[in-house]
């Protein structure tokens, strides 16, 4: 991302902060970033500020089990993509660290090779014991990214699991890693991988047992599922070495190839619409719940839960009244 020509103040108004990150002033990318992490009295103000400017980026999800080689695959995927002269931003989300908050891995120190290019915007984000993989504040800092003028993002997660497919919501095409000798074709099954994925990368496809892994899977996708739909994306399968650079292009030949089938079909236009309504609803939630935990609220929803217990009105009635009452103030 381009340089700022001078140091942001750390006193710098909110006004003047916006205005160079939309011009791509890396420091007040962080800014903004760290606001919306600090869930900020100020976030209000920046998503009004930075809508306009929103909704352009191309935004990729990257997950797969501990160990396959995200990280790698990152970085090698930023160096393609950059080759085309466009600006991306990686938000790379990670464990918690349980003392501090913070993020453990530090993605950052695994791409060192983009540390001094303009035209690319890293950030390590903790996921705060958020059970998707993703953090909550993760939907946001996307945004920023958009309004900064990033043409791709990439939200790298931490290891997929069960519960751990948010990123499928959050990206317009999720590639799913994988690598021989781990266990992928279980963990896919179970952790409903293919649900999710739109294409599969078996990367450290020099290993043995890398072939097979790629059996399994046309082998579980041809066993139906919403991919075998008419006109439905059916999943590029692709092969890397991402150590080495292998393969690279052709995961963005099928990238390219996924974005063309949903502006064809509309499922990108469809997915950036369940996006918001997801992101919307859960700053409702949040908003209901901080208003619970208030004074007021917990007052309510103490003479409301003894009717219940007094058997004086059901807990469906007693949940319409607290969100009634917690929506009109």
């Amino acid at each position: 991302m381009a340089t700022a020509q001078k140091p942001l103040r750390r006193d710098a108004p909110l006004a003047e902060v916006l205005e160079r990150a939309q011009n791509a002033d890396p420091r007040a990318v962080a800014r903004l970033i760290s606001l919306v992490e600090d869930d900020s009295p100020a976030l209000r103000e920046v998503a009004a500020a930075l809508a306009p400017h929103t909704g352009r980026a191309q935004v990729l999800g990257l997950t797969g089990s501990p160990g396959v080689g995200k990280s790698t695959s990152t970085n090698a995927l930023v160096a393609a993509i950059r080759k085309q002269d466009k600006r991306v931003g990686v938000l790379a989300v990670d464990p918690s660290s349980p003392f501090s908050g913070g993020a453990l891995l530090g993605d950052r120190v695994r791409m060192q090779d983009h540390a001094t290019d303009s035209g690319v915007y890293i950030r390590s984000m903790a996921s705060r014991g958020h059970l998707g993989g993703l953090s909550w504040a993760t939907p946001q800092a996307v945004r920023v990214l958009d309004a900064a003028g990033c043409d791709v993002v990439m939200v790298e997660t931490v290891g997929v699991g069960q519960a751990e497919v948010d990123v499928a919501s959050l990206a317009d095409t999720t590639v799913v890693l994988l690598a021989p000798g781990m266990g992928d074709g279980i963990q896919a099954a179970k952790a409903g991988i293919l649900e999710i994925a739109d294409i599969f990368v078996v990367n450290k496809a020099d290993r043995d047992g890398a072939d097979q892994v790629v059996r399994d899977l046309n082998g579980m996708l041809r066993l139906g599922g919403r991919h075998a739909e008419a006109g439905a994306w059916r999943p590029e399968i692709v092969s890397t070495v991402a150590s080495e650079g292998k393969g690279i292009d052709d995961v963005l030949t099928a990238i390219d190839k996924h974005r063309a089938w949903m502006e064809e079909s509309g499922e990108l236009h469809r997915r950036r619409l369940r996006r918001a309504a997801a992101e919307i609803e859960a700053i409702a939630v949040k908003t209901l719940r901080e208003r619970m935990g208030d004074l007021r609220g917990q007052q309510a929803l103490g003479s409301l839960a003894a009717a219940v217990v007094e058997g004086r009105q059901d807990p469906y009635v007693s949940a319409d009244r607290l969100i009634d009452g917690l929506s009109s103030e």
